[in-house]
């Protein structure tokens, strides 16, 4: 398999991690960082929004972390939530050390200009250019959305209303909270809603699907972008289609057990899909009757 057929990166980042320094460091939550990535040699291949890396604590082990950063440019911004053994060793870096990368792999939102067709097949997903924009998310899934959201933001004149609708369990877990009002200020509706609320807590309470009916969309002209756990993008991608929007128009993020990232070891493997290859980003059509096998 090369990686040109497949639009993977190649050579540096394909099958050998390329080094990368980290330069910055930002605590999102008790358990989420956010680590800023420059190489420290031949980088990796740009990446588009909505695209993953695989990330390598040296000594460690590996895992798929989404770039939350928007395409372009040489730096990457990835944010991972400390559940395991490499993610707990990833979140304990510092600036200078160093960190392997592969990369970028899978499919994307579709967001921003066409690049050539440097995705082929059935996967690849259009710029939905003139459209409305509404971006959900739940928990750490604002990370693989954020630069989505970023890139739609820098072309702003691209699309009609960007609406970002953000929930969490508490206020204390919400990932770039500090960066919402440069987001609102930027031209997206911001709306934000948390499950559990403290004392300080002003804002929505409940499930993130309720504030679709708060903002209103036009089903005939909106795509919508979905991340979060399983069980919300299936409620969401749901409430959506009871509102009208077709299911060619809802995108979703799935998450698998990814472990190559050039679609060799089939860890990733759901039904048909190679989720490292043909996604994680696919349209409900695609995704419903996968999204229908409890727990993805």
């Amino acid at each position: 398999m090369s990686a040109v057929a497949t639009g993977y990166a190649s050579p540096a980042g394909y099958a050998v991690p390329a080094s990368y320094v980290v330069t910055g460091r930002h605590q999102e939550t008790h358990d989420t960082a956010t680590l800023t990535l420059r190489p420290g040699g031949q980088p990796i291949a740009p990446h588009r929004p909505g695209q993953f890396t695989m990330l390598y604590a040296f000594g460690v082990g590996e895992v798929p972390i989404s770039v939350c950063s928007p395409a372009g440019g040489g730096e990457l911004v990835q944010t991972i939530r400390a559940v395991g053994a490499v993610t707990k060793a990833l979140c304990a870096l510092e600036p200078g050390d160093r960190v392997g990368v592969r990369g970028p792999f899978g499919t994307d939102w579709g967001i921003g200009p066409d690049r050539g067709g440097d995705i082929a097949g059935p996967g690849r997903l259009p710029d939905p250019a003139g459209q409305d924009l509404l971006i959900v998310a739940g928990g750490i899934g604002l990370a693989p959305l954020r630069p989505a959201l970023l890139t739609a933001l820098a072309a702003r004149e691209r699309y009609g209303r960007i609406t970002l609708l953000v929930g969490s369990r508490s206020p204390e877990e919400i990932s770039f909270a500090g960066q919402f009002r440069d987001w609102a200020s930027a031209g997206a509706d911001v709306l934000v809603t948390v499950d559990r609320a403290d004392t300080s807590w002003r804002g929505n309470v409940g499930v993130v699907t309720q504030l679709i009916d708060k903002v209103g969309i036009d089903p005939d002209r909106t795509v919508a972008l979905v991340c979060g756990p399983e069980i919300m993008m299936r409620l969401t991608a749901r409430t959506l289609a009871e509102v009208g929007l077709p299911e060619t128009s809802i995108r979703v993020s799935l998450e698998r057990n990814m472990r190559c990232g050039i679609a060799e070891c089939g860890h990733c493997q759901l039904g048909p899909v190679l989720l490292c290859r043909d996604g994680p980003v696919l349209d409900y059509v695609r995704a419903r009757p996968l999204m229908s096998i409890k727990e993805l």
